[in-house]
């Protein structure tokens, strides 16, 4: 763990790493929040309401802090979170270097999927599915990681990847990350974009 450390902090210097949480935010044993605390370098998007589903005030609460665009951004979303850290991305507004999509929600769920893009992305995509997610089933985990053209990470059954299913340090997330920023720097040094996998 102690290398996976050591190779997020070195690259923190080239890219600046975004928690978006999803609906209600990330308590303090969830990953997202064990993962802040873990590491000095993240960043974490704040807003007034967690608690209600509006996907332009996500995506608004990412704008405001990626506006210094000091060093391109590696979203790490969950849940709605990930569904918000995907408008932001297909908007090509912001400089964003890659996504880290972790139990990403079903669009349909919150009346979104008009807002969520239904194609590549443009950067390097990584999506952690489960099997028995109630926020999305793995059959479209699978669908919406092809039309995004991102990697898809099967975690098996882990619920929705949050606290409540036992997803609290989670090292293997950090790993996860880590292979993503390698890919993320292997396309800056070649120029070109192509599924993280």
């Amino acid at each position: 763990m102690l290398e996976v450390d050591a190779a997020l902090a070195d690259a923190s210097a080239r890219y600046r790493f975004v928690l978006v949480p999803g609906l209600y935010d990330s308590g303090p044993e969830h990953w997202q929040s064990r993962w802040q605390h873990r590491h000095a370098f993240w960043d974490r998007i704040t807003q007034r309401n967690w608690n209600d589903p509006d996907i332009e005030a996500w995506i608004g609460a990412i704008r405001r802090l990626l506006t210094d665009r000091s060093r391109p951004a590696i979203l790490v979303g969950h849940s709605f979170g990930a569904l918000a850290s995907c408008c932001l991305a297909g908007d090509r507004t912001h400089a964003v270097a890659g996504l880290m999509l972790v139990a990403p929600a079903e669009p349909a769920r919150f009346e979104v999927e008009d807002r969520v893009p239904t194609g590549d992305l443009g950067v390097p995509t990584v999506v952690v599915a489960s099997h028995n997610d109630p926020v999305m089933r793995f059959s479209r985990a699978i669908h919406w990681s092809n039309a995004w053209h991102a990697e898809l990470v099967d975690v098996g059954e882990a619920g929705h990847i949050n606290a409540e299913a036992g997803f609290g340090p989670w090292p293997f997330g950090l790993h996860v990350l880590r292979k993503l920023v390698l890919h993320i720097d292997a396309e800056a040094r070649s120029g070109t974009h192509a599924r993280a996998c």
